[in-house]
């Protein structure tokens, strides 16, 4: 076993992956398309081990994104994490996709308040704002699932720059903050901040049961919401009932 870390980030359409001693990397690769998360999270995890040499049982320790983010994305990305964690019993780390976001940003602007804006569909948005400041991070928003402009009302400051990943958020985005929107594309990859977030003060959570761990979705499943809206109850959970 080494120091070495593996991040894994499947929250957006930008799938990322990469290994190195917190708060630095040694490898990254990455992959547009959630669709090809299912195909590709192996192959990208084993890109990123195979040059230094490692293989999983060498890790120190698995750092997965917590989201809000896609259903389907998320949940390959918590069951690859998890795979690995769980069968060579090591600690997994789960820190906010949308903070990884807001760190990438935050290495190009420096430490200001930074808010994430993704598009999360049916007119919503995946929405948080972060202080990123060089040992540990002010969560100034938490994760929100919410319209733009509720995003704008919760916020308690102005952000100074705001990472948006859609075109009808894009000039949200400029008229909130002053100043052009950052698309995540143009950010480190997500998985490298997650490496660097890591040893931070306040960015992550340690999952102690990885049975029962879960990412922050941040919504009920489309499936769910209308199953709930035709019954006009919540959907019964199947891990609950009497035997």
């Amino acid at each position: 076993m080494t120091d070495r870390w593996l991040a894994i980030d499947t929250g957006t359409d930008l799938v990322s992956v990469a290994v190195g001693i917190p708060p630095g990397f040694e490898s990254t690769t990455q992959l547009t398309g959630q669709r090809a998360h299912a195909a590709a999270i192996v192959t990208l995890v084993d890109r990123c081990l195979q040059p230094l040499g490692l293989r999983p049982a060498d890790l120190g320790g698995v750092i997965v994104g917590d989201g809000p983010g896609g259903f389907t994305g998320l949940r390959i990305g918590w069951a690859a994490a998890k795979g690995i964690a769980q069968e060579r019993s090591l600690p997994l780390v789960a820190i906010p996709s949308l903070l990884a976001a807001a760190s990438g940003a935050s290495a190009i602007v420096g430490a200001v308040p930074v808010a994430v804006c993704l598009d999360a569909l049916r007119g919503d948005v995946f929405g948080a704002m972060y202080l990123v400041r060089s040992d540990r991070v002010e969560t100034l928003l938490v994760p929100m699932v919410g319209k733009p402009a509720e995003l704008m009302t919760r916020a308690p400051v102005r952000p100074r720059i705001v990472v948006a990943d859609a075109s009808p958020l894009m000039a949200f985005a400029e008229s909130w903050s002053g100043a052009p929107p950052l698309p995540p594309a143009a950010l480190r990859p997500a998985a490298v901040s997650l490496l660097a977030l890591k040893p931070m003060e306040g960015a992550g959570r340690w999952l102690d049961d990885l049975s029962t761990a879960e990412p922050e979705y941040g919504r009920q499943a489309e499936a769910q919401a209308r199953w709930e809206s035709r019954h006009g109850r919540p959907l019964p959970d199947p891990s609950r009932a009497s035997g």
